[in-house]
């Protein structure tokens, strides 16, 4: 009997230690931020560089999405030259309908600005910078070897090793079925 009740808790364990190792592979987490906090996308009422630190102080990730909430205002996703200009004639992004979610789909610079004339110039206005993934994928066509130069403190520092989803997650399956 406490045998039975041993081998049913295991079976129990190890299914719930499958069950979340398949969820880890299987689902990406993203961030979705609110600009400006509490405050929201408005005109900055004394510190011009509000966005720019805001910006700053978080760590932005490929498909990280950006909340904008304003009031008779919009926002604009545009060129480096168009925000250093603080218009645009065509922007990449636009929208002004007081809650607007922007998808950050790449690595890289992002430039915000707002549409209505005289606010980028007072500061309503933010570059965002996405990080790269922490291992790009290596091409199908580059056959060079992977460059293993980045030394810290005389040590070698090596990629870690990525196993596609498509290897563990019958593997899993294989395993539970082993153990229940």
């Amino acid at each position: 009997m406490a045998s039975d009740l041993f081998n049913g808790s295991c079976k129990v364990f190890l299914s719930l230690i499958i069950f979340s190792s398949i969820f880890q592979f299987c689902f990406v987490i993203s961030t979705e931020f609110l600009v400006g906090g509490q405050d929201g996308w408005t005109i900055p009422k004394k510190d011009s560089q509000m966005y720019i630190d805001w910006a700053s102080k978080n760590r932005f990730k490929v498909d990280d999405t950006v909340q904008f909430k304003y009031n008779k205002d919009s926002v604009l996703v545009v060129t480096e030259e168009e925000y250093q200009k603080c218009r645009s004639a065509h922007p990449l992004f636009f929208s002004n309908n007081g809650d607007s979610v922007f998808k950050l789909d790449r690595p890289g610079l992002f430039y915000f600005i707002s549409g209505v004339a005289g606010h980028c110039e007072r500061g309503q206005k933010m570059i965002i910078k996405v990080l790269e993934l922490e291992t790009p994928p290596q091409s199908a066509n580059d056959t060079s070897p992977p460059d293993h130069t980045n030394k810290k403190n005389g040590a070698v520092q090596m990629p870690p090793a990525i196993i596609p989803p498509i290897i563990v997650l019958p593997s899993l399956f294989f395993l539970g079925f082993l153990f229940v």
